[in-house]
C-alpha cells in the first residue's frame, strides 16, 4: 500500500487522509495506484449513490458537445431543463431553483434567502451537525463570534418542542436548518411528533424551514428525499453531492416562489461556476436515471437494508454498540470508545473502506456478492 508521507511540499491536505492513494473507481470499488481493489462502503459520503462510473452518466459526459462555459448573466437552455426536472421531484411546493457549485454554496444561498425574506438575522441548527465549511455554514453549529446562531441539542423528541418554542417566540429567527435525518449525527432520526411540531411552531412564529438534503437526497435513506418521511413542507431545500452522482461538481438551492422572488429583488446570489455546462449534463442524466429506475433502486435498497441489518446484528463486536440504519445509511455507535476507529483502520488494510465511527453509505445499486464480501471483511476486522 503506497502511503502519503504527510510532507508534500505543495499540496495542502484539507483533513487527515487515509493511507491509500486512489487512481480509479468503478461501481462499488476504488482502485489504488498499485492496482488493488477496495470495496467502497463510503460512496464519498453520499456522493456516489449509483456507484462509480454509472454507464448512463458516463455516456452523458462522453457525448457532451456543449459550451465550455456560460456566464451567469446569460441564458442556457439546459439550466432551465434541470431546474424544471428538480422542481418536479422534490417534495413540497419548491419552484425557484438557484445554481450552486456544491453543498456549502447551496447552504449559503439558503441562508441569504431566509434573511432576505424574513428580514431577520438569527438561525437555529442542531448542535453538532454539519452544513458546510464556509464561515457562515460552520457558524451554524460552532461557537462562532461572527454570527448569532442558536443550537438545538438532540435528541429530537416531543419534549424538545418547548425549548424550540422559546427560541422561536422572539420572532428574530429567520430559519431553522437541519438534515431531515442527520448523517453527521450518526444517522439520527427525529421523532415524527417533533418534526410535525417543529413545522407548526415555525409557521406560528414566521420562521422558515430549510431542509438540508445535500447528503440525504437522491435515495440515500430509502426515500428519494428524506423529508418525505415526515410530511414536511419545506420553504427551502439544499441539494448537492448525489445530484450528479459524483460525475461533476454541482449544487442547488430550491425554494418556494415567494422566497425566491424576495432574494432576486434583494441580493441575487452570483455563482461563477454554478451549474457548469458539463455538470448540468451529468445531473440531467442522473435525475432521468432516478426517474426511470427508482422502482428497481427502491427494491434493492429494501433488500440490502434488511441484509445489512441482519448481518450487522449477528456480528460479535468487542464493545457495546448502538445501531441506526435507514435505507442505505448506517451508523454503528460505540460511545466514547475508540473501538470503531480501530475497526475502520483494520478494515482498510483488509480491503474495505468505511468511515470512522463506523458509518457506511454503500451504493444504492450494490449487488449481493459485493455487499457480502464487504461485510465479511468488516466481520474479519472486528
Amino acid at each position: 500500500m503506497q502511503v502519503s508521507n504527510g510532507q508534500n511540499k505543495y499540496y495542502a491536505e484539507s483533513e487527515e487522509v487515509k493511507p491509500l492513494r486512489i487512481k480509479d473507481a468503478e461501481r462499488s470499488f476504488l482502485i489504488s495506484v498499485e492496482g488493488k481493489k477496495y470495496i467502497d462502503f463510503g460512496s464519498g459520503w453520499c456522493v456516489g449513490n449509483l456507484g462509480w462510473k454509472n454507464p448512463e452518466l458516463e455516456k452523458a459526459i462522453k457525448n457532451f458537445n456543449g459550451p465550455t462555459y456560460i456566464s451567469p448573466n446569460l441564458e442556457y437552455e439546459p439550466w432551465i431543463e434541470l431546474a424544471g426536472l428538480l422542481s418536479k421531484i422534490v417534495p413540497g411546493k419548491l419552484t425557484k431553483c438557484f445554481r450552486a457549485t456544491g453543498g456549502t454554496e447551496a447552504v449559503e444561498i439558503a441562508l441569504q434567502a431566509a434573511k432576505s425574506y424574513t428580514g431577520r438575522e438569527e438561525f437555529i441548527a442542531l448542535d453538532g451537525a454539519f452544513h458546510g465549511n464556509s464561515i457562515a455554514a460552520e457558524g451554524l453549529v460552532s461557537d462562532s463570534p461572527y454570527f448569532n446562531w442558536k443550537k438545538l441539542k438532540p435528541p429530537l423528541n416531543e419534549e424538545k418542542l418547548n425549548e424550540l418554542e422559546k427560541m422561536l417566540k422572539t420572532k428574530k429567527v429567520a430559519a431553522l436548518i437541519m438534515e431531515p435525518i442527520s448523517m453527521n449525527l450518526g444517522v439520527m432520526v427525529p421523532e415524527f411528533s417533533f418534526m410535525q411540531g417543529m413545522q407548526d411552531l415555525c409557521r406560528k412564529y414566521g420562521t422558515l424551514i430549510i431542509m438540508d438534503e445535500v447528503a440525504t437526497g437522491f435515495g440515500r435513506t430509502g426515500k428519494l428525499f428524506a423529508t418525505e418521511y415526515f410530511d414536511i413542507d419545506p420553504d427551502i431545500m439544499c441539494i448537492a453531492k448525489a445530484l450528479s452522482g459524483g460525475a461533476a461538481p454541482i449544487g442547488a438551492t430550491i425554494m418556494k416562489e415567494e422566497v425566491g422572488e424576495s432574494l432576486k429583488k434583494d441580493n441575487y446570489p452570483y455563482s461563477t461556476y454554478g451549474w457548469h455546462p458539463l455538470s448540468v449534463a451529468a445531473s440531467i442524466a442522473n435525475v432521468r436515471f432516478f426517474q426511470k429506475h427508482w422502482g428497481e433502486l427502491q427494491e434493492n435498497i429494501q433488500f440490502m437494508n434488511e441484509y445489512f441489518r441482519q448481518r450487522l446484528s449477528q456480528m460479535e463486536f468487542k464493545k457495546p454498540v448502538k445501531m441506526s440504519i435507514v435505507g442505505m445509511a448506517m451508523n454503528l455507535d460505540f460511545g466514547k470508545s475508540d473501538y470503531g476507529e480501530k475497526v475502520t483502520k483494520r478494515a482498510l488494510k483488509n480491503g474495505l473502506i468505511v468511515f470512522e465511527g463506523i458509518t457506511m453509505f454503500p451504493a444504492l445499486d450494490i449487488d449481493f456478492e459485493t455487499a457480502k464480501a464487504g461485510l465479511d471483511i468488516l466481520e474479519k476486522s472486528l
